[in-house]
């Protein structure tokens, strides 16, 4: 079992950059396949970028791509989500999640989620 603690989320204009962590607790940390999803008000939860246990492999969301760069340290038990050129709408907050095996696009496929942080993108 994992447990995952983010940061790094507030406010920051269009434009800006914020890079999240995402810390986890436990020695098998590089056996988890780890992602980010974000969720706005009234939206559904929605993937964001995912990431193989190694960190050789990423996967994105179409409306991050060029903008957002997840990537991981295994030695510090931590995951980050590097956001650049953020646009209002990517307001939401934003969650950690975790999974045995592969890497996943679906919410329903990762049984661990930290609590999430705000990121507020002003226009």
């Amino acid at each position: 079992q994992v447990q995952l603690v983010e940061s790094g989320g507030g406010l920051v204009q269009a434009g800006g950059s914020l890079r999240l962590s995402c810390a986890a607790s436990g020695r098998t940390f590089s056996s988890y396949a780890m992602g980010w999803f974000n969720q706005a008000p009234g939206k559904e939860r929605e993937f964001v970028a995912a990431i193989s246990w190694s960190g050789a492999s990423t996967y994105y969301a179409d409306s991050v791509k060029g903008r957002f760069t997840i990537s991981r340290d295994n030695a510090k038990n931590t995951v980050y989500l590097q956001m650049n050129s953020l646009r209002p709408e990517d307001t939401a907050v934003y969650y950690c999640t975790a999974r045995i095996g592969r890497y996943s696009s679906l919410s329903v496929e990762y049984p661990y989620w930290g609590q999430g942080t705000q990121v507020t993108v002003s226009s």
